[in-house]
């Protein structure tokens, strides 16, 4: 098929892009060009800037593909920049979990986009869970004809996460730096940067249309993290309510039910089969 990735350049998108290219795919990547990518005459090119609709119309307009990749959508107005230009048969826009008021064995359809108002907003008008609400609003609501898929992950990560989420917890106990954190025994879910693209590029040719869950299984807690680093280093986390904030606070205890996901014959990993094994490679870059 020929597929069209927005933000193919860095963390999961770059596995996205593998995968589809080693499923035999056409595969062109739209990126404002300021990260460059490793994928050479593999794939094609396309720059835009992807809030801009005219710089979109420009690069898009006329242009059809069998898939839309579409993981640069944080509101509404992203949305509508895209759909209103670009012809396609399948569009898959990379959503998350934070759509949810998030508990244990949280299913897809407790979040129903067109039970919700529609806002035309920007990036900047809401917090991220609620942009990325009126994002999935848009798609169902505005673009009800379209053939689409909203991914919903929860955190992902790996050892290419730019956010350094989870590092800051093996840093802050190997380094000895005073941190706050205000749900140490919430359990959480996960999924690692790779397998969240290969599950989009399983999807790019399945009968499905709808929100979907994507997430490993099984769930583990702060407290058993930074146990795991302390029994590793014989380091002990220093807690303060005056230390620096982490950044799961504020996030409840949950699971992510992926059962849509199996039915489609997609088997995630267990989360505690690898995510010590990334501990140990944050703990050995320090």
């Amino acid at each position: 098929m020929n597929i069209l990735v927005t933000g193919g350049t860095r963390y999961f998108g770059i596995h996205l892009v593998k995968d589809l290219l080693a499923q035999g795919h056409n595969v062109t990547i739209a990126t404002r060009g300021i990260t460059k990518d490793s994928f050479g005459d593999k794939v094609l090119r396309i720059i835009f800037d992807r809030t801009d609709f005219d710089s979109v119309k420009n690069v898009l307009s006329e242009k059809f593909f069998d898939v839309v990749y579409d993981n640069l959508a944080y509101c509404s107005n992203d949305v509508k920049c895209i759909l209103d230009i670009i012809n396609c048969n399948k569009y898959i826009m990379m959503s998350s979990t934070s759509v949810y008021e998030k508990h244990w064995d949280t299913m897809e359809e407790e979040f129903h986009p067109l039970n919700k108002k529609l806002i035309w907003c920007t990036r900047m008008d809401f917090p991220y869970d609620e942009a990325k609400r009126q994002a999935e609003c848009a798609l169902w609501q505005d673009y009800n004809y379209i053939n689409a898929i909203a991914v919903r992950y929860p955190f992902v990560i790996g050892k290419d996460d730019y956010t350094k989420r989870l590092y800051f917890y093996v840093e802050h106990v190997i380094k000895e730096i005073p941190m706050y954190i205000d749900n140490i025994d919430c359990q959480m879910g996960f999924i690692r940067s790779d397998e969240a693209g290969t599950f989009m590029a399983f999807i790019a040719d399945k009968d499905y249309s709808g929100p979907i869950n994507g997430s490993s299984f099984g769930t583990i807690s702060i407290r058993e993290i930074l146990d795991y680093v302390t029994e590793k280093t014989g380091k002990e986390p220093v807690l303060s309510e005056d230390g620096e904030k982490a950044p799961y606070n504020c996030e409840p205890e949950y699971s992510i039910n992926t059962s849509k996901a199996g039915k489609l014959g997609f088997k995630f990993s267990n989360l505690k089969d690898w995510i010590y094994q990334l501990i140990d490679y944050y703990i050995e870059m320090l």
